[in-house]
């Protein structure tokens, strides 16, 4: 299969081209960038040179129909709104690693992204991809929406005992924490190397754009509407997410053991979930430029509540890994192709 990656001068753009490079069954034959189009992809990322080595091509959709059968949109919210139906319409397979296609409601999507929302047929007929739950809704599809770095970190870790009942959905208390490369390459203040380096804050507090994502995920776990409370905080590391959850459990006699098997159970052949031991708990670094998602928790039985922590690359699972995953299973492949590698580690 050919690809093609539009926004390739992004983070998640790079880290696409990286891990397409080992998978067996596809070839990036466009590399697109609106801003920099005709210009070599080396002279922007030396570290390329011989896997890509043409130039870049002009966002064209007739162009990129006669080179690719499926195109990667690694966008700024709000283009691939305006991209993907162009994609579509030529006749290519989309995979939108953006927040333009991942909330079905319009008007939740222009409260919480402060933009447009897309076509409603459009948002009607992309499939929200979160690979491990939503799977079999992905096979056999040709547009896809990639959910988001926090909203898998934090879903993963809480949809089966949300579920399963064993936890108050409405009790649930989401505090995670990212590395500098979730806000992408662009310049801005807040990743500024003085402003991040040997500092700890807080941001878009009650008020992120993944947060209505994460409830949709996590009311669709419980069969009602859920309402949560997420603090997202920026931590001085490239990459990495740790999201720690709070939560009352609906029955004081089940124990951590009773959780670690349910989880076990329910991602049981699920080849990029990696639940902990009794006692131990991930840490991002465990992770690194990985597709994994690792999961600890613990019940105290004093307060009657669980900790669970959920950790990810938010470059790998939390974008263009489980966009790999994704086409994975739009096409019928073993979803670990490409993306069979261990961790970096240190």
């Amino acid at each position: 299969m050919r690809a093609a990656i539009v926004g390739s001068t992004g983070y998640g753009g790079v880290e696409l081209i990286r891990l397409l490079e080992a998978h067996p069954n596809v070839t990036v034959t466009s590399v697109v960038s609106s801003s920099s189009a005709g210009s070599y992809y080396s002279e922007t990322f030396p570290h390329l040179t011989e896997i890509v080595a043409g130039v870049m091509d002009d966002v064209d959709p007739a162009l990129i129909r006669g080179k690719a059968d499926v195109v990667f949109l690694a966008t700024p919210h709000g283009v691939s709104a305006q991209l993907a139906p162009r994609f579509l319409e030529a006749g290519l397979k989309v995979i939108d690693l953006s927040g333009d296609f991942r909330l079905k409601d319009p008007a939740a999507y222009e409260a919480w992204y402060k933009k447009g929302a897309a076509d409603q047929a459009y948002l009607d007929r992309a499939v929200f991809g979160m690979c491990e739950l939503f799977g079999d809704e992905v096979a056999g599809a040709d547009f896809v929406s990639n959910p988001g770095c926090f909203p898998t970190a934090t879903t993963l870790g809480l949809y089966p005992a949300v579920k399963a009942g064993w936890i108050d959905p409405n009790s649930i208390i989401i505090d995670s924490k990212t590395g500098v490369s979730g806000a992408g390459r662009g310049l801005n203040l807040s990743s500024h190397f003085s402003e991040v380096n040997e500092n700890l804050k807080a941001y878009k507090v009650n008020q992120h754009q993944h947060t209505p994502e994460i409830e949709m995920v996590l009311s669709r776990a419980a069969g009602r509407p859920v309402t949560t409370t997420f603090t997202t905080h920026l931590v001085p590391m490239t990459r990495g997410i740790m999201s720690t959850m709070y939560a009352a459990v609906t029955d004081r006699d089940r124990t951590t053991g009773d959780f670690l098997q349910l989880y076990r159970e329910f991602y049981q052949d699920r080849r990029f979930i990696r639940i902990r031991q009794a006692g131990t708990y991930p840490a991002t670094k465990e992770v690194y430029g990985s597709n994994y998602c690792d999961i600890g928790l613990n019940v105290d039985a004093r307060t009657g509540r669980i900790t669970i922590i959920s950790v990810i690359d938010n470059l790998v699972k939390g974008a263009a890994g489980q966009a790999i995953q994704n086409l994975n299973l739009m096409m019928g492949w073993d979803e670990t192709l490409g993306l069979g590698f261990a961790p970096v580690y240190p």
